[in-house]
C-alpha cells in the first residue's frame, strides 16, 4: 500500500509528527535547509538581477538520497516545515530538488504539535507561499552582500576572520554608542532624606518630596481659602536637593518633634498581567529572571515545541511554535485556558483577556503567541519528565500564559503627606486586597506589603530619626542580552528570528564580551564600528535596517517585488565599498599583554588568535616560540634544590612534558632540569634507577639515571618489556 510521505524539518519533530499520522503516513526530517548559498564565493549574479546561485549543502547527500527515494515511493508528499519565512524556503527548496509540481497544493502548517492540529493540517495542505520564500530570498541576498563584500574589507585593513552584517553591525552600533554615552558621563550629586517616623510603637519612612508653595495661576475666592489643597492658593512643588547645604537647610527648617499630616489619599489601584510570550519578551524575561542566555532560551524552547518524551505518553510537543512576533491566542486557547482558571481557582480568577499586538507580516498572523499546548499539564505535573532547565522555561512560558486570563491584581494604596514648615514629606503603603494573577505569576521584585498606621489629617507623629544620603548619578546602563533584544525590537531591527543568532555573532567575533550578564565592546568592536559607521553610515544605522525590515515585511505580503528593494540597496552600498576601499587604511594593532611570563625568555605574553581560539604566545617569535594555553596559570614551588650555576633556588614549575625545575633567577640564570620519574625497575647496564624522560619533540623515553655515565635508553617500558631495547 502506497503511503503519504511528509517531510519536516527536524528528527525529533518527525518523531512526534509520526506518532500521530499513524500507518498511513511515512515521516521523515529534512534536518534544516538543504540548499543554500556557496560558502567559497558570493553567489549572487549581480548581472543577472541579483538572481542566487544555490547548491546543495555538503553534507547533506545522504538525507536528499533517502528523500528522494521515499518521494519516488510516496502517494503523496506533503511538506511540513516549521510555519515562517524560513520554514517556507526549506519548503520551496525541497520542492525544487525533489521536482515536485510547484502549483501542487503540498504545504502543510501548524502552530502546535499537537494530534488536533496536525491532522487539521494535513486535511489543509495549500501551494507554497512565494511571496514569504522571496522575502527569506531578499534577506538571504541582502545579508550575503554585506557580509561577502565588507568582511573580507576588515580582513584586509584590521584582520582575518572579522565579520560585518546589516544586523549584526547594526546591534554591535546599539552596544558602542551605549559605551560612549558611559563614558561621556558626568556623574552630578543629589541627596535623598529620609524621616523615620514612629506612630503607636510602629516605624515607617517619610520621604522628602518637595516645598509647599504659593500658586500664582489660581483664582482667589472664598472656596480657595476654604481649602487650600485642592491647586488654589498653594501647591506642591516636586524639588531635588542637589547638595548637602540644600539639604541641611530643609533639615534646619523643619520641627525636630514631629511632623503634621497635611492630608491622606486613599485610592484603589489595579495591576493588570502581561500578554502571552512572544519570541522577544520570552528571551527577555528568560535573560532576567533565569540567566539563560538568548541562544540557550531558543534551543530549549526549540526542544519544548518539536517534543519532549512525557512518561506514559511518548514524545508530546509541549509548547507552540516559537517564532512570533503576535500576542493572539486561539479561541480553542482561550476556552481551555478559562476552564483550567475556573476550575482549579475559581471564577473571580479568570478575566477573558485580548492583546492587540499583530504579526507584521499578514500571511503569517494565524501564528499564536508562545503558549503550552495543553494547558492541564502543568509544569508540575510533567516535572520529572524534563530537565531541570527545561522545567524551568516550561514553566515561565506555562505560568506567563495561564496569567494572561486572569483577573488584575488589586491593592489598596494610602499616601501620607506630611508638611513641617511648608517642607513636603511623602510616605506611602499598599496592601493587596486580591491577588488575581499573581497567584501563580509573580515575580516581583521583592517587595512586600506595608501597612501605614491609622492616622488622620493634622495628627503630629513623632520623628524617631533623620537620615539624610549622598548619592550620585550613575551613568546608563550597560546593554544586557535582554535589554538589547528589547531595543532591537522597539527600533525595528532583525526579527524574532534573527535575535539571539545576532548577539551569538558579535560575541564570537570578539566585538563584544560578556561582564556579569552586561555587553562590552572590546577594543577590536570599537575599531570595526569606528570604521563601519565612517565609510557605510547610511546602511549601518537603525533607521535603514527598520525600513529595510519594512520592505521585506511588505515583499512577504505580496506588496513589493524583492529584485526592486536589492537593486535600490545595492547601487548605495557598491558606492560606499568603493570608497572605504580606496581610502582605509591599513589598521596596525597592537597585541593584548598577559600578565604570564615566557618561561624561556621572561617576556610578558601576548594573546594571539589561531584556528582553535585564543593562545599566549612569546613576543619574541620567530626566536622563540614558546606558546600556552589562554587561561592556564603558571605556577612555581620553592624547592631545597640548589641551582649549580647560580647558587640560587630551584623552583618547580608545570611544562609542556610534565613538571621540572627552574633557576628563581630566571631570567638572569636559564638553567632548567627535568624532573625524572623513577619506575620499578634498576638499569640491566649499571643497576641504577630508569626514569622516564621527554624528547624535544615530546616523545617518551626511559633512560639511566646516571646518564651521562650511563647510556642505557628504552623506547618502551622496561618494568613490562623483556626485550629491552638499548642504545
Amino acid at each position: 500500500m502506497e503511503k503519504k510521505l511528509v517531510i519536516v524539518e527536524s528528527p525529533a519533530k518527525a518523531k512526534t509528527i509520526g506518532k500521530f499520522l499513524g500507518a498511513n503516513y511515512v515521516v521523515k526530517a529534512s534536518v534544516g535547509h538543504v540548499r543554500d548559498l556557496p560558502k567559497s564565493k558570493l553567489g549572487i549574479d549581480i548581472d543577472n538581477n541579483f538572481e542566487p546561485d544555490y547548491i546543495t549543502i555538503r553534507g547533506k547527500g545522504d538525507i536528499i538520497k533517502e528523500l528522494k527515494k521515499e518521494t519516488k515511493k510516496a502517494k503523496e508528499v506533503y511538506l511540513a516545515t516549521d510555519p515562517d519565512r524560513e520554514g517556507e524556503a526549506i519548503s520551496w527548496h525541497l520542492s525544487k530538488m525533489l521536482n515536485l509540481d510547484e502549483n501542487s497544493e503540498n504545504r502543510i502548517e501548524f502552530n502546535e504539535i499537537t494530534k488536533d492540529a496536525i491532522k487539521k493540517a494535513a486535511k489543509n495542505p495549500r501551494k507554497i507561499n512565494t511571496s514569504l520564500v522571496d522575502a527569506q530570498q531578499a534577506r538571504r541576498v541582502l545579508d550575503r552582500l554585506v557580509g561577502y563584500n565588507i568582511s573580507p574589507l576588515l580582513w584586509r585593513k584590521i584582520e582575518k576572520g572579522l565579520s560585518a552584517g546589516r544586523v549584526q553591525s547594526v546591534a554591535l552600533k546599539l552596544i558602542c554608542e551605549r559605551e560612549k554615552e558611559i563614558n561621556d558621563f558626568v556623574s552630578e550629586e543629589y541627596w535623598n532624606l529620609d524621616i523615620e517616623l514612629i506612630e503607636k510603637k510602629k516605624k515607617f519612612i517619610a520621604k522628602y518630596y518637595g516645598k509647599l508653595v504659593e500658586n500664582t495661576s489660581a483664582k482667589s475666592n472664598k472656596s480657595d481659602e476654604a481649602d487650600s489643597t485642592t491647586n488654589t492658593k498653594q501647591k506642591i512643588s516636586k524639588i531635588k536637593l542637589k547638595s548637602k547645604e540644600e539639604t541641611d537647610a530643609v533639615i534646619n527648617s523643619i520641627d525636630k518633634n514631629a511632623l503634621s499630616v497635611y492630608k491622606v489619599e486613599k485610592s484603589r489601584s489595579v495591576k493588570k498581567p502581561s500578554p502571552p510570550f512572544t519570541t522577544s519578551s520570552l528571551q527577555q524575561e528568560a535573560n532576567k529572571k533565569l540567566n539563560f542566555s538568548s541562544k540557550k532560551t531558543m534551543m530549549i524552547a526549540q526542544q519544548l515545541y518539536e517534543g519532549i518524551n512525557v512518561k506514559g505518553e511518548g514524545s508530546v510537543g509541549l509548547v507552540t511554535y516559537i517564532r512570533t512576533d503576535s500576542y493572539r491566542i486561539s479561541n480553542e486557547a482561550h476556552e481551555n485556558v478559562k476552564n483550567y482558571i475556573v476550575g482549579n481557582y475559581g471564577q473571580n480568577y479568570y478575566a477573558h483577556n485580548e492583546y492587540n499586538k499583530k504579526s507584521k507580516v499578514e500571511a503569517q498572523d494565524a501564528h499564536e503567541a508562545i503558549r503550552p499546548t495543553y494547558v492541564d499539564k502543568s509544569p508540575e505535573k510533567i516535572k520529572d519528565s524534563l530537565s531541570a532547565d527545561q522545567y524551568k522555561l516550561y514553566n515561565l512560558i506555562w505560568r506567563r500564559f495561564v496569567a494572561s486570563q486572569m483577573a488584575e491584581a488589586l491593592f489598596d494604596t494610602t499616601t501620607i503627606i506630611f508638611n513641617s514648615n511648608n517642607n513636603i514629606f511623602k510616605s506611602s503603603g499598599s496592601i493587596m486586597q486580591f491577588e488575581g494573577f499573581k497567584r501563580i505569576y509573580d515575580y516581583s521584585d521583592g517587595s512586600k506589603d506595608l501597612l501605614l498606621p491609622i492616622i488622620n489629617e493634622k495628627d503630629l507623629v513623632k520623628i524617631n530619626n533623620i537620615l539624610p544620603e549622598q548619592l550620585f548619578t550613575n551613568p546608563p546602563a550597560r546593554y544586557t542580552e535582554a535589554t538589547l533584544i528589547k531595543m532591537m525590537e522597539v527600533l525595528g531591527i532583525g526579527r524574532p528570528s534573527t535575535y539571539a543568532p545576532t548577539i551569538i555573532t558579535i560575541t564570537n567575533r570578539d566585538y563584544v564580551i560578556k561582564d556579569k550578564n552586561n555587553l562590552v565592546p572590546t577594543e577590536m568592536g570599537l575599531i570595526v564600528n569606528e570604521m563601519l559607521i565612517k565609510y557605510f553610515e547610511n546602511i549601518i544605522n537603525d533607521k535603514f535596517t527598520a525600513g529595510l525590515e519594512n520592505k521585506l515585511d511588505a515583499v512577504a505580503n505580496g506588496n513589493i517585488d524583492w529584485h526592486e528593494i536589492i537593486k535600490e540597496f545595492y547601487n548605495e552600498f557598491k558606492l560606499s565599498l568603493d570608497v572605504a576601499d580606496r581610502e582605509i587604511e591599513k589598521v596596525e594593532l597592537k597585541d593584548e599583554v598577559s600578565t604570564e611570563q615566557c618561561e624561556n625568555c621572561g617576556e610578558f605574553m601576548v594573546v594571539k588568535k589561531g584556528r582553535f581560539g585564543k593562545f599566549l604566545a612569546c613576543p619574541n617569535y620567530p626566536e622563540c616560540k614558546t606558546t600556552k594555553k589562554l587561561g592556564q596559570k603558571e605556577t612555581a614551588e620553592e624547592t631545597d634544590i640548589i641551582c649549580e650555576l647560580c647558587g640560587a633556588k630551584m623552583l618547580k614549575r608545570k611544562g609542556r612534558f610534565g613538571d621540572f625545575l627552574a633557576c628563581s633567577k630566571y631570567p638572569e640564570c636559564k638553567n632548567t632540569k627535568q624532573i625524572s620519574q623513577k619506575i620499578d625497575t634498576p638499569c640491566p647496564k649499571c643497576g641504577k634507577d630508569i626514569v622516564i624522560r621527554f624528547t624535544k619533540k615530546g616523545r617518551r623515553f626511559f633512560g639511566c639515571s646516571g646518564y651521562p655515565d650511563c647510556d642505557f635508553v628504552s623506547w618502551s617500558d622496561p618494568s613490562k618489556d623483556d626485550n629491552k631495547e638499548n642504545k
